[in-house]
């Protein structure tokens, strides 16, 4: 077992506090930042992130657990808890789980983030410290009780036990006495091979509730008396609102206000996710969904075209000023000044040995240029939020990946202090990093602060697809230099995007290349961009995956051995210091989809296969999909999927993570395009914003894990970004033809 230290000044624990009628409640430091000592101690250092939660025992042994981070299908809220009762030894049938609300005064205002694939890499050390402490405060109870060494108190699932003795007892009966005890200094955590609950498929906790359809979602949120209220935002990027007659829509049924209100006040200082597209809005507020969409109509507003400005952010890197040109931008004019900008020189990232010298003496010299257009988020769920702002006190309910972010913005508008602010989390409908960005939360508070009730904000399809935030339009071009012997003897890679560049200079192949160059550039837009599943991987690893492909064929290799014999160099002799893959670890995923998919053994000429495999978010994945083609059209059967993700904590819930990251990225590499015209959105809804339908999806899905004892790393973004190169390789496969352009087929084509 390892050894780990609870706690430095008390820090780690909030509280440990008997129940009423028996039982008792262990506040904990969620996500206490433990770090390995030199005799594998882990230390709470003296500053750390009080992510807090707790643990409730019963007087029956019924035991609660809170899950603190917002769920949106990637069950967190089944997961995280699962850590927690591994360590506390219980039986997971025995087990509750919350939702935890969000609370300024418990938890940090960085914390219950749900992004980045960063929930279980982040919680493991202080969720297994928090349900090991607990264990270990129930031991000390019967040890007293029974005058017995704690050493010899053995639980498992959730009894307690002293063989000499033949003594025993539920954690229940222990409970309140385990309240008195004081925190352990340090707790021993299990050894993996001894998890029970921790690697063993558990079905989503609140999987009944979801399919008897029970109130989950911000959708569902309801208040007695409470308006409905919409917004009106300018119909093209780069307008803003001039005039507006509201008197005809203000007069129609049911309507109770409708007036213009700006999101945040010009002189707050934004922080990054404070973002928002449109600041000037017109809301119309009144009994029912069916008036205030029909008021909506009858507005006769009049916009104009506004001036670049600049704006100050407070970033992860402090204060930046961010240019925003004005004009009406267009996707056609955003194809010339890519082309134009990509022929400029670019800010050098990473320079390793003299590509010069290795491009001008190569034998052979590939090059070529992927592009990707913008993407919308399009979650199931429509942006909604419920707000009820009085004169002293503010609450606030909706689905959000961030409400920690939000927090302050919210505080500054509404004139009320954060201790003031109650903000609860419902069950998303989708997020992909747009609702990280939750101005519409501000919104909703600024209505409802307006006309002094409680207000549901809804945004329509149309709204919700119009609003911005998009994923960011990109470009990348890609130059190898082969030798005489076909090995590649130098790597270039020039990327940039509107307005982000997609390029991670020291991802692979940096480090299996001797003579390497990375480097990027950008174009301001007044078009507002966020984070997207798997920021800027979601489009450079098909680019990077499809192009070493290309390579390869050049090179006369098999495209998996291609890779692996690089990813070797880059193991036993790598170039620089700053790679940030491992890769032993990368070369494996790649090895088990080979032998997991029958790479070698695939001996019928009609399935057409392509590889692709990349590192993002502490994780591994390799893939390979088979593709056929019936009547001119392609199909997929079965997508081979290898994850190196350390330890998994519910192999069922990162199998769908998986499943779903595919069929998604599928569907955006055939279909998935934003276009504009004059700063004006091409898709409005689902009738032409094309996305994946049933019939188009794989037909099989096979996925693998690595089985290691290394940390959780991440799952709910990493199967994204292969499969774009995956599928665009096998489709060459198929057809001859390589795809360099996003989306590969387009909104009319029914593969069907």
């Amino acid at each position: 077992m390892t050894l780990i230290k609870t706690s430095i000044n008390r820090r780690s624990f909030l509280k440990s506090s008997a129940l009423a009628g028996g039982g008792f409640v262990l506040s904990f430091s969620w996500l206490a930042s433990c770090k390995s000592g030199t005799k594998e101690t882990l230390t709470i250092p003296d500053e750390w992130f009080k992510l807090n939660g707790y643990i409730k025992i019963g007087e029956n042994g019924v035991v609660t657990i809170m899950a603190p981070n917002p769920e949106f299908g990637q069950n967190v809220i089944t997961s995280m808890p699962m850590i927690i009762a591994e360590e506390l030894d219980v039986d997971w049938k025995n087990v509750i789980v919350e939702q935890a609300p969000f609370d300024p005064e418990i938890y940090t205002r960085t914390g219950q983030f749900t992004g980045g694939s960063a929930g279980i890499r982040s919680g493991w050390p202080g969720l297994r410290m928090a349900g090991a402490t607990a264990r270990r405060m129930l031991q000390e109870a019967a040890a007293l009780a029974w005058s017995v060494p704690v050493s010899e108190i053995t639980t498992q699932a959730g009894v307690l036990s002293h063989k000499s003795s033949g003594k025993s007892a539920g954690y229940g009966e222990m409970a309140s006495a385990a309240a008195g005890i004081e925190v352990p200094e340090e707790v021993k955590l299990k050894d993996v091979k001894d998890f029970k609950i921790i690697s063993t498929s558990q079905k989503n906790v609140e999987g009944k509730k979801i399919v008897t359809g029970k109130p989950l979602f911000g959708l569902d949120y309801k208040k007695e008396g409470m308006l409905i209220a919409m917004i009106v935002h300018p119909p093209a990027f780069g307008m803003k609102l001039k005039s507006v007659d509201v008197s005809v829509a203000k007069a129609m049924p049911g309507i109770k206000d409708v007036f213009t209100i700006e999101t945040y006040k010009d002189d707050y200082e934004q922080q990054g996710f404070d973002l928002t597209t449109f600041n000037e809005l017109i809301v119309v507020v009144g009994n029912t969904t069916w008036e205030v969409m029909n008021a909506k109509k009858a507005i006769r507003a009049e916009w104009e075209v506004f001036p670049s400005y600049t704006v100050t952010k407070r970033g992860w890197r402090g204060p930046e000023t961010v240019h925003i040109p004005g004009g009406l931008e267009s996707t056609s004019n955003h194809r010339r000044e890519i082309e134009e900008r990509a022929a400029k020189p670019a800010n050098i990232l990473r320079k390793d040995g003299d590509p010069e010298s290795a491009f001008k003496n190569a034998a052979k010299v590939v090059e070529r240029t992927y592009t990707a257009p913008f993407l919308a988020h399009n979650c199931m769920e429509p942006i909604n939020f419920f707000a009820h702002v009085t004169a002293d006190k503010a609450e606030v309910a909706g689905p959000l990946q961030a409400p920690g972010f939000i927090e302050s913005a919210l505080s500054a508008r509404i004139g009320l202090p954060k201790e003031k602010i109650d903000i609860q989390l419902t069950r998303m409908g989708g997020g992909f990093g747009l609702r990280a960005y939750c101005h519409y939360l501000v919104e909703a508070a600024v209505i409802s602060q307006k006309v002094n009730a409680p207000v549901k904000l809804m945004y329509t399809r149309e709204d919700d697809m119009t609003f911005g935030i998009y994923r960011p339009s990109y470009s990348v071009t890609y130059k190898a230099a082969l030798d005489n012997d076909n090995n590649l003897v130098g790597f270039q890679v020039k990327g940039g995007g509107v307005p982000e560049s997609p390029v991670f200079a020291n991802r692979f192949p940096a480090g299996a290349v001797d003579n390497y160059l990375a480097e990027s550039w950008e174009l301001e837009s007044n078009i507002t961009i966020g984070a997207f599943r798997a920021p800027r991987s979601n489009f450079i690893a098909g680019a990077e995956q499809s192009f070493l492909d290309e390579v390869a064929e050049a090179a006369g290799k098999d495209p998996i051995e291609f890779r692996l014999g690089l990813l070797d160099r880059a193991k036993n002799n790598p170039v620089g210091e700053r790679n940030d893959y491992d890769a032993a670890r990368y070369a494996g995923v790649l090895e088990l989809v080979r032998e997991k998919s029958g790479w070698n053994g695939n001996s019928n000429p009609g399935v057409h296969r392509g590889v692709s495999a990349y590192f993002c978010h502490a994780t591994y994945v390799a893939q390979v999909l088979d593709l056929v083609m019936e009547n001119g059209k392609p199909k997929i059967p079965r997508v081979s999927c290898a994850i190196d993700c350390g330890i998994v904590i519910n192999p069922d819930a990162a199998t769908n993570m998986a499943e779903g990251a595919i069929v998604d990225g599928v569907g955006n590499a055939m279909f998935g395009e934003m276009s504009f015209n004059n700063g004006v959105p091409s898709k409005t809804n689902f009738d032409k914003y094309r996305i994946i339908r049933q019939s188009e999806a794989p037909k099989s899905i096979d996925v693998h894990f690595v089985e290691n004892e290394i940390d959780p790393t991440g799952m709910g973004e990493p199967p994204f970004p292969p499969i774009f190169g995956a599928l665009a390789n096998a489709l060459y496969k198929a057809t001859g033809k390589r795809y360099y352009n996003q989306p590969f087929f387009g909104e009319s084509i029914n593969l069907g």
